[in-house]
């Protein structure tokens, strides 16, 4: 099934790219999939279009200066991870429920998408949430790439983004060129030992508005988020059920799972079936 590719709007009028895969047959709930840092939102369509085949209206976006919602330059261009999470992620939550009012409103995220579910505006309304890779970037819970991540705090991003005017990550071939507001906050973040929980107490706090189940995936032989990282971000949604399925990618019948691995198509018959049978036991 291919998505119909649009655009909506944040409360403050930028304009987002969509792609919108309107469920096959009786629909039992509305996902809205936040995606990665970096990972433009067609990586996503494999899974957006199952889910879509089996009851589910799902809505996939790009944050304001990635992807499809990129502009001609970063070069100054004005964002940062908050405006993803407040103004963005909340546009795409409220698009979704205005669309299917009637069904429970769920989210899938993906590393990033599963922090920013904690501090969305709006995040109380969702009923259900998958997050796949999703933890702490607190630096020192990466002992598997160390040299690389401490050179990305502090040296490429210091030294690249003033001269450049946005984080030329393509360049380097890490995470993918960010707006110079998000590459500033992202690395004060991943010097807090709290990460996006450590911005504010409000922040703290959001976390808190989530009631809903959670069902949290994370992979041994993942290099970018590793185990710790992973409970100490789910250990803030603390007035949420959150089930943990920490996988050795052997113990599927893998190689080599990592940090994008659940999204393979290869993950059809195993991640993706369990995801839409929790998904149908919690709100369908």
């Amino acid at each position: 099934m291919d998505g119909q590719r649009g655009a909506a709007k944040a409360a403050d009028g930028h304009e987002l790219a969509v792609t919108r895969f309107a469920a096959r047959g009786p629909a039992f709930a509305t996902v809205v999939l936040a995606g990665a840092m970096g990972v433009r939102q067609d990586f996503y369509a494999p899974l957006a279009a199952f889910l879509a085949d089996n009851g589910v209206h799902v809505l996939t976006f790009d944050y304001r200066g990635m992807g499809w919602s990129r502009p001609a330059t970063l070069r100054g261009f004005d964002a940062d991870v908050s405006l993803w999470a407040e103004r963005d992620l909340e546009a795409m939550l409220r698009e979704a429920q205005g669309a299917a009012p009637n069904l429970p409103l769920c989210l899938l995220g993906h590393s990033l998408g599963g922090q920013a579910l904690g501090v969305v505006p709006g995040n109380a309304q969702v009923r259900a949430a998958v997050t796949v890779t999703a933890g702490s970037g607190y630096y020192r819970f990466n002992d598997r790439i160390p040299v690389q991540v401490r050179l990305l705090w502090f040296v490429f991003i210091p030294l690249l983004t003033p001269v450049f005017g946005y984080f030329p990550g393509k360049r380097l071939r890490v995470v993918g060129d960010l707006p110079r507001g998000v590459a500033w906050q992202w690395r004060k973040w991943c010097l807090h030992p709290d990460y996006i929980a450590g911005e504010s107490p409000a922040y703290r706090e959001a976390f808190l508005r989530v009631k809903a189940p959670i069902l949290s995936f994370s992979f041994e032989d993942d290099e970018l988020i590793t185990k710790p990282a992973i409970d100490s971000l789910h250990g803030f949604y603390r007035a949420a059920a959150v089930e943990r399925r920490h996988i050795t990618p052997a113990d599927r019948g893998r190689d080599r799972i990592g940090h994008f691995g659940f999204f393979s198509e290869r993950s059809r018959d195993t991640f993706w079936n369990e995801t839409l049978a929790w998904l149908r036991a919690r709100v369908a």
